[in-house]
């Protein structure tokens, strides 16, 4: 017999304070299988179905357009476009009023504050038998649809040597309209009076003929 083998065969059937009792192999298998593992398996999970898988040939062909956008049930007729011309025409039409009346009114406006017109009514204000049909306070007469300011019909184009105008004046004791025309012949002389009267509504004729210098 071995020295090693007699030693190893003391070791385990001596009894020693700081050793552990072997227990035989079945022995200690039957007790992990008491307190550590269950006698019965668990049933494991149901087992998913398999998926519906579908093999096709080949690629899939187009439906026609007709089948994926049907046709509405009801068919109706396109509407009639509207005819846009009488609303340009108007809009034409109201354009060029306003431009028109602008243009009066502008104009207007330079013809009163012109100096041939100032030394006319200054001459007219001075003059005492026109005072005496009219009354005192001579002035030009103004109309409401220019906002009070008078209309002076005609041209006054000192640069050609042509004045032709006409306008209403009235005064404390009745009305009347002036009519002024005066030319140069040449360039460098002084105008020529023509005309130059004031007709006052009752049918009076008072002419006032001299000489207007610019």
């Amino acid at each position: 017999m071995n020295i090693y083998s007699t030693a190893h065969k003391s070791l385990m059937t001596r009894r020693s304070p700081f050793m552990m009792t072997i227990l035989p192999r079945q022995h200690l298998q039957c007790t992990i299988d008491r307190r550590c593992l269950s006698t019965t398996s668990r049933p494991g999970p149901a087992a998913a179905e398999p998926p519906n898988v579908t093999i096709y040939s080949g690629t899939s062909r187009p439906r026609p357009y007709h089948l994926k956008h049907p046709p509405p049930a009801l068919k109706r007729d396109l509407p009639r476009l509207q005819k846009t011309w009488p609303a340009i025409l108007a809009f034409a039409v109201i354009g060029v009023a306003g431009w028109t009346a602008f243009l009066t009114f502008v104009t207007n406006q330079e013809k009163i504050s012109s100096s041939v017109v100032q030394q006319i009514m200054r001459e007219l204000r001075e003059d005492e038998e026109l005072r005496a049909v009219l009354g005192d306070a001579i002035r030009m007469q103004g109309e409401w649809w220019l906002n009070g300011d008078p209309r002076i019909i005609g041209s006054i184009s000192t640069m050609q040597g042509n004045i032709d105008v006409s306008f209403r004046v009235k005064g404390s004791k009745g009305a009347g309209t002036v009519y002024f025309t005066s030319i140069r012949r040449e360039k460098g002389v002084p105008f020529e009076i023509l005309r130059f009267k004031v007709i006052t509504d009752d049918g009076s004729i008072i002419s006032k003929v001299k000489d207007v210098t610019r």
